[in-house]
């Protein structure tokens, strides 16, 4: 892992940017004397990691006292993208556009990228966990179909916080009764691009026995804000 920026932010968090192999990364830790727990955060549908609403997202939850990291999946953010990523991302643009149906679609993009996205988080895991000032146990936050493959894969995941609102891919759906952490899903009641009963029966079958739905009226980018202090207060139930 070898760091290439770093910057103390007003709230005494340290933003660094990193590189691990060709994985691009983020990682910001809180002023602590003691190891941090980690929580690894990705944003929906392998959106970039310079997203404003995760940047903000991964600062406050810093401020609470975590390690957090968050990476680019392969064709996305600081990436190169395939002819495939290209061609796909172009289906998808014109298919919204039509109003036509884009679940195939998305099956057929977001369904390699989680695939090729779970070997590097791993990856990355080992990485951030022989830092200085980091340590287990480790928790998930964010886009929902990783996090079901993190959360079957990888045996130091403790917990997970999921967004209802990004294309979960029928494996991923099929691996629900597989995840057996403590869950938090936030869900949005108005989603656009999450029919909602889609979202409560991949909820209901989850197999974990501690599992939690917090469901607030709104599109799609209007989860409260409050739900970050709350999501905050089930990792501390978990990772301290």
């Amino acid at each position: 892992m070898h760091f290439t920026s770093e910057q103390r932010l007003d709230d005494g968090v340290l933003e660094r940017d990193f590189t691990l192999g060709e994985i691009p990364g983020t990682l910001w830790t809180p002023e602590s004397a003691t190891p941090a727990p980690l929580i690894l955060m990705a944003h929906n549908n392998g959106l970039p990691r310079r997203e404003p609403r995760l940047v903000a997202r991964a600062r406050r939850t810093a401020a609470y006292g975590y390690a957090v990291a968050t990476i680019d999946a392969a064709g996305c953010g600081d990436r190169p993208r395939s002819a495939d990523d290209e061609r796909a991302r172009a289906d998808l643009r014109r298919a919204m556009r039509a109003g036509e149906p884009v679940d195939e679609i998305f099956e057929s993009f977001i369904g390699p990228l989680v695939e090729k996205a779970v070997p590097e988080w791993r990856t990355t895991l080992d990485a951030l966990l022989s830092l200085p000032g980091i340590a287990g146990p480790v928790g998930y936050s964010g886009w929902t179909a990783l996090g079901i493959r993190l959360a079957v894969a990888e045996p130091r995941i403790a917990a997970a916080g999921l967004f209802a609102g990004g294309y979960v891919p029928r494996a991923q759906r099929a691996e629900a009764p597989q995840v057996t952490i403590p869950l938090l899903l936030l869900l949005q009641w108005d989603d656009e691009g999450n029919p909602r009963q889609r979202a409560l029966d991949l909820f209901d079958a989850f197999g974990t026995k501690e599992k939690t739905l917090h469901a607030n009226l709104g599109g799609h980018t209007g989860t409260p804000s409050f739900e970050l202090d709350d999501t905050n207060g089930f990792f501390a139930r978990h990772l301290r």
